[in-house]
């Protein structure tokens, strides 16, 4: 089955072959306790090309699964290529790489258990972003602290995180990245937290490939696309939904679209 793959896919990141490092030299790590998740977390930093020489303060953008974001020495399949692509464009952000759990990363990145995946431990992950991480970037970097210049993003189950996340604080993120989201995860908890909802005003990029192995990822994305069209007059459409002919569900489709979604978010 399709989903099972998927899963057991990123689960095997934690098994990685080492390969040659190709974080730029704007990339730096540091580690940081989470006393919800119990555990010490590797965060990854990029810093535009301008950030030494300059005094301003920059948007920031979180990501989720930093180890497949700039270095393919640590992601599993492929990097994104974050660090090449924003350097190539001479973008004005800082982009804070998650680390994510290992074996743990299917209960930090979803905000239900299921049946037979179990998981439902995204609070306490978005807790660590919200209440300790952030507040650490805020303090050692320049950065615009407000929600209109803070954005999460995410693929698969970093997708589905990302936007629970912005359901969740949104005065903490006024953006979102939203690829290939694993919407069926947490399908019914989803729809009963935005009936709840009675405003959201949060700008969001939406995407997937035509080819993910699973119909259900763009209908289930097209349908909370269509919820956030609800809350929204036509002249404050806030977000974008992009669907690739023959895309898949793995890192050449996100690394390849990625600029665009940065581009059009900010």
């Amino acid at each position: 089955m399709k989903k099972i793959f998927i899963l057991s896919l990123f689960l095997q990141f934690i098994f990685c072959v080492a390969q040659e490092n190709s974080a730029s030299k704007n990339v730096s790590t540091f580690t940081i306790e989470s006393k919800k998740l119990k555990s010490i977390k590797k965060i990854w930093v990029y810093l535009p090309e301008n950030y030494a020489t300059s005094t301003k303060k920059y948007p920031v953008i979180y990501m989720h699964d930093g180890q497949n974001l700039f270095d393919a020495k640590t992601s599993y399949v492929g990097e994104w290529n974050v660090d090449e692509t924003l350097d190539s464009i001479h973008a004005q952000v800082i982009v804070i790489g998650i680390e994510h759990g290992g074996d743990k990363r299917i209960d930090e990145l979803t905000p239900c258990k299921h049946p037979k995946y179990n998981g439902g431990n995204a609070d306490s992950y978005l807790d660590f972003i919200v209440n300790t991480l952030k507040p650490e970037i805020d303090q050692k970097y320049r950065t615009k602290t407000n929600a209109k210049n803070t954005a999460i993003f995410g693929s698969s189950l970093g997708g589905l995180v990302s936007f629970y996340a912005a359901l969740k604080y949104p005065n903490v993120f006024g953006k979102v990245g939203c690829f290939s989201p694993s919407f069926w995860f947490c399908r019914d908890e989803l729809n009963q937290l935005m009936t709840k909802n009675k405003e959201f005003d949060t700008k969001i990029y939406f995407l997937c490939g035509d080819n993910e192995g699973d119909d259900d990822v763009i209908r289930d994305m097209e349908t909370v696309e269509k919820w956030v069209n609800t809350k929204r007059c036509e002249c404050k459409k806030k977000n974008k939904k992009v669907i690739v002919k023959g895309g898949q569900h793995n890192e050449k489709l996100w690394r390849e679209h990625f600029k665009k979604a940065y581009l059009w978010l900010f």
